[in-house]
């Protein structure tokens, strides 16, 4: 299973990594630039298929406990399969001038990391096609292949894996919901039609419930037709893609909702009024100045008044009483870096762009005659993001 999707519109810690500095898993390779994991959950999915690959292979070449070697190349076929499929995502996606965060190979598939959606209907469908039309036609181009060659030998096999593997990747991801393929050509062909991209989005979430619902009863429905129990083991599978489906379904629809109120977001709003001191100033004598102007932000600057850095809050409570009128607030400041200026007056998706290009804790926020207008602090804007 495979599916792309944007980052969802929280304000990011990081550019490589996942808030916390944990990765997905082993960095494997920077295709086109593209940072691409494997999470360790894939070596679960590598183990069953192999188990319930081998006999197959044993049956058809009986090479007896080298079966097992060709039975795992067909997993690791597989996703190769799905790691070209994403990769025409993110190679389209960088065509249109998206950034691509990274390319992530997990237990159900993979994911393309798209930290913006398209912004037209026509580059939405194009995205998402991209990655079935590539996965067909290498099963074309397989199948092909496999009619030159003698199909009880290890070659013949593998290239039947080979076009089998990009032929499931392909019409699995055409499936009409979210968060696959199909379902973003859904949307994309709502969005065309109404001009409202939430509208697509509601449209194609739904279908991936209603897929959902389906997938989990095909166990069954192909047991009731065989008159027969259906298997743990396909329930189970069922189960897991289905509640894959579902959540990422919800996830898409949230994100919509969240998108279509996103431009209330506004740095003006959220920024806390600041009083600026010299960086020599003391911290009981900065808290002192902070508190008479009702100010709920100091900004150290320097002696031509220009601003330097930003004082931590957290950092000058924990000062020691005692100690604050001899600490300078420069030791419990962040500098201010190029990227952590921005103008008060950016909102939505433009203020999320701008913090995602320059992570940090803290920003200075400028008016637009230059002049100090404030700090935002991203902790106030993922507390904004969640009430929106």
């Amino acid at each position: 299973m495979t599916e792309h999707g944007s980052e969802p519109p929280l304000a990011r810690t990081g550019t490589d990594e996942p808030a916390g500095g944990r990765r997905p898993g082993m960095l494997m390779g920077r295709p086109f630039g593209i940072p691409v994991y494997v999470s360790p959950s894939w070596l679960i999915i590598a183990a069953i298929i192999t188990v319930l690959y081998q006999p197959v292979v044993d049956r058809t070449l009986a090479l007896g406990p080298v079966s097992y070697l060709v039975a795992f190349v067909f997993a690791v076929l597989l996703y190769v399969s799905v790691l070209i499929h994403e990769l025409a995502h993110s190679v389209v996606a960088r065509m249109y001038r998206l950034p691509v965060r990274r390319i992530v190979l997990y237990m159900l598939g993979g994911v393309s990391e798209i930290e913006r959606e398209a912004p037209t209907p026509g580059r939405e469908f194009w995205i998402a096609f991209s990655g079935p039309l590539l996965s067909l036609a290498l099963a074309g181009l397989g199948f092909l292949s496999y009619t030159l060659v003698d199909p009880y030998t290890i070659a013949g096999v593998l290239i039947w894996q080979l076009w089998v593997a990009n032929l499931l990747v392909g019409v699995f991801n055409l499936l009409p919901g979210l968060p696959l393929d199909g379902g973003r050509l859904i949307r994309a062909a709502v969005w065309w039609l109404t001009r409202r991209p939430t509208a697509g989005t509601v449209v194609a979430a739904w279908g991936g419930r209603l897929l959902a619902v389906v997938v989990v009863s095909l166990p069954f429905l192909w047991a009731w037709s065989l008159q027969t129990s259906p298997s743990v083991f396909a329930v189970l599978w069922a189960v897991l893609l289905a509640a894959f489906i579902w959540m990422g379904a919800g996830s898409a629809l949230r994100g919509a909702r969240m998108r279509e109120r996103l431009p209330r977001l506004r740095a003006d709003q959220l920024a806390r009024r600041v009083v600026t001191v010299p960086a020599d100033t003391s911290v009981a004598e900065a808290r002192r100045r902070m508190g008479a102007a009702g100010a709920e932000a100091i900004l150290a600057v320097d002696t031509a008044g220009t601003p330097t850095s930003i004082v931590n809050e957290a950092a000058a409570s924990a000062v020691p009483e005692a100690r604050r009128p001899w600490v300078p607030v420069s030791s419990v400041a962040r500098a201010i870096s190029p990227g952590a200026v921005i103008t008060a007056g950016l909102a939505g998706e433009q203020l999320l762009d701008a913090m995602r290009r320059a992570p940090a804790a803290e920003y200075l926020l400028l008016a637009e005659d230059g002049q100090v207008y404030g700090v935002l602090r991203t902790a106030d804007v993922n507390a904004a993001l969640a009430r929106v």
